[in-house]
């Protein structure tokens, strides 16, 4: 399906989204590239992206909360993989109202335009923060959604108004539900990049959030082999999608982890501003990915403790290099 008509990337300046229009133009997929407009003619990381494959994609700035705008920018294409949202989680907590406009009614806009332009194809990007603390495990797609947070709240309805689509209007959706993705050009909020940014600064006393809770951490480059399968997959439009390692480990190990691919003897230290209220706190998550084998052929190559070590080793060695972070505030923690 992707290499048969032109495909919206939403979303595409961010680190999934720019990691994902790279792998299709190397697939030689047709990809028009939604940027959020901004006045410095930023891309986000599609700017870092090499020369060559910028000359291939269609790139266009607006913005998902705009739904005159998004019906021209999905005017002529077949298919549309929406990953444009507000993720950072603490910041839902400060401005809750922004994750509202962007990730509910912004993917409303899309849906609409997808229905209007007759789409074939629309992939919505949901997350494991859906699901709140674990009450089973592995985690299944039919587990109980429980909004902890502003930002997974704003998903569980937008994820809600995707699947109403399918079911009243027969628009082919597809809702995929990648658990902790991380790799190069994410984010220095998030707990991976921090611990290998704080270590390569010098520091040996950490400043992190809680520790004891798990993830199932999932490697940048699988989380994009799972959207290609999804938009793929004639079977998936109408389901929910696991995209998981099926691996659970804790974020104190994973610090110990990149720590000992470092070659540093560290100390957590517990920086209460990055605690969640108590309530908020996912405490387990561990995916269940067999849904995403039997109806999309997709598995893991970064599955288990050995992908892990191999996936961390590929982040630590893009953000310890310099020329990836120029003016990146790694010193200051930003919600």
């Amino acid at each position: 399906m992707l290499k048969a008509g032109k495909i919206l990337v939403t979303g595409a300046d961010g680190f999934i989204g720019s990691h994902l229009v790279e792998r299709l133009v190397a697939l030689g997929c047709d990809v028009r590239a939604l940027v959020q407009y901004n006045s410095f003619n930023s891309w986000g990381w599609l700017d870092q992206i090499p020369a060559q494959t910028k000359q291939s994609i269609d790139v266009v700035a607006g913005d998902v909360r705009d739904p005159h705008g998004m019906k021209k920018v999905m005017a002529g294409c077949d298919v549309v993989l929406h990953l444009a949202a507000l993720i950072a989680i603490p910041y839902s907590y400060h401005s809750p109202d922004a994750y509202v406009d962007t990730n509910v009614k912004g993917t409303l806009n899309i849906l609409q335009a997808a229905r209007e332009l007759g789409i074939k194809k629309v992939v919505h990007t949901s997350t494991s923060e859906v699901y709140g603390t674990a009450r089973f495990v592995p985690i299944t797609e039919e587990h109980p959604l429980q909004g902890q947070s502003p930002y997974s709240a704003t998903k569980i309805a937008a994820d809600q108004l995707a699947y109403s689509f399918y079911s009243s209007f027969n628009l082919p959706v597809a809702i995929i539900r990648p658990f902790n993705t991380y790799g190069p050009r994410q984010s220095l909020r998030a707990v991976i990049p921090t611990v290998i940014t704080q270590i390569a600064n010098g520091h040996r006393q950490l400043k992190l959030g809680a520790i004891h809770p798990t993830r199932d951490f999932n490697f940048v480059k699988d989380t994009v082999e799972g959207f290609i399968a999804v938009a793929n997959s004639d079977k998936s439009a109408g389901e929910v999608i696991n995209i998981g390692s099926n691996f659970e480990i804790s974020i104190g190990d994973t610090v110990k982890a990149i720590a000992a691919l470092m070659g540093a003897e560290v100390e957590v230290i517990t920086d209460q501003q990055r605690l969640r209220p108590e309530k908020s706190e996912v405490e387990r998550l561990w995916a269940d990915n067999s849904k995403a084998k039997a109806l999309c052929g997709w598995q893991p190559g970064y599955g288990s403790i050995d992908g892990l070590q191999r996936g961390l080793a590929e982040t630590i060695e893009w953000f310890v290099d310099p020329r990836n972070h120029i003016g990146a505030k790694a010193d200051q923690y930003t919600i």
